[in-house]
């Protein structure tokens, strides 16, 4: 069999059945990496500074050596590790016991040297081997094009603790096309949105995956929906470009009462560790002001959660119309949909049906 190489775009669509094998090192695959690629390393994190600096020191040649007393320890394993995940792939089971020959995708840094040995390996035992032209980095440039690609985009809206996350799952379960950026983030985009959160990806992470995300509904004129968010979610920032560009879309702002978003915030966040979200407080004492601070907290100590959450939520939602307001014209973007309350279930399907309404003007 040959080693095909291929592009971006053929690769990942047969990413879609066969398994990505990533064969940079641990470190290189852990900071990011084509979402659902497996790490196959051909060299550890300190066999590949060894090589590099062979290379950069000595020459080519003298690294090459390096390199292959490192890769043919390791032929056997890899082959064998290949297999099992061939087979879990086709038939889910984790035997890894030999197979009839399976397609498998390739790539490493630049499609250079790593890829092509693992590849001419994979290749010599059976397998039908797909390499990635251009390797990791040409994928990483494919991600950043589609933050400039155009979408059919509507924003949920509102202020905080109006459900908007909830009210996009539940768009999800009514067949609509649903991008969670805070779920991609592993955070909830407030000061408290860490907490109880797994551990933030890498921002190349993050774009990796929300650029996958863009690129599946890309060719699709139907909606899909998005929450209104700040630029700048945890440690993460959704790329400007794109940004700027959800700035621009229709905003559906579920305009819920005061009372019932305090509830349902104190439903949701009053049960967490409340070291961590007087640590949360302080780390907007800034701009909710030394008196609001204090007077958080103590509540929060003394037990009075609703208190102190609607300190909070005061302060949230002068930030959260500041950020409304500061779209180009705002009036024509947004527009206000008034709830009785924080029933995701309810709002999604109110929202569905506006937006189908309004479908229908359109084509009348």
């Amino acid at each position: 069999m040959a080693i095909k190489r291929i592009s971006v775009d053929e690769f990942l669509e047969l990413a879609k059945q066969h398994p990505v094998l990533d064969v940079r090192s641990p470190g290189e695959f852990q900071h990011a990496h084509i979402p659902n690629a497996h790490s196959l390393p051909l060299f550890t994190d300190e066999e590949r500074k060894v090589v590099g600096t062979a290379y950069k020191q000595e020459s080519r040649e003298k690294a090459i050596k390096i390199g292959l007393k490192y890769f043919g320890k390791k032929m056997v394993q890899m082959v064998e590790t290949v297999e099992a995940i061939a087979k879990r792939l086709e038939t889910g089971e984790s035997n890894s016991s030999l197979m009839p020959p399976a397609s498998v995708l390739v790539h490493c840094w630049r499609g250079g040297m790593r890829s092509a040995g693992v590849a001419w390996l994979l290749d010599l035992y059976g397998f039908k081997v797909y390499s990635l032209a251009g390797g990791y980095k040409a994928y990483r440039n494919w991600v950043l094009d589609q933050f400039s690609k155009e979408y059919n985009i509507k924003i949920v809206g509102g202020y905080t603790g109006s459900a908007k996350t909830y009210v996009l799952h539940e768009l999800k379960k009514l067949g609509e096309n649903v991008i969670d950026i805070e779920g991609l983030a592993h955070h909830k985009g407030s000061a408290f949105g860490n907490i109880g959160m797994p551990e933030q990806p890498s921002q190349e992470m993050f774009e990796n995956l929300l650029g996958q995300q863009l690129s599946a509904i890309s060719h699709q004129p139907s909606t899909v929906w998005m929450e209104d968010e700040s630029q700048r979610i945890g440690d993460i920032n959704i790329p400007s470009v794109f940004f700027q560009y959800m700035r621009t879309k229709p905003v559906l702002f579920l305009d819920v009462p005061f009372e019932e978003r305090l509830d349902h915030i104190v439903q949701e966040y009053g049960k967490l560790e409340k070291e961590k979200l007087v640590n949360a407080i302080l780390r907007i004492q800034k701009r909710l002001g030394g008196l609001e601070t204090k007077n958080a907290i103590n509540h929060l100590i003394e037990g009075n959660i609703k208190d102190c959450f609607s300190i909070l939520l005061k302060y949230y939602d002068k930030w959260y119309e500041k950020s409304m307001k500061s779209r180009d014209n705002w009036e024509s973007l947004v527009a206000k949909y008034t709830c009785n309350n924080c029933d995701a279930v309810t709002n999604a399907k109110a929202l569905q049906s506006l937006t189908n309404n309004q479908k229908e003007k359109i084509n009348g």
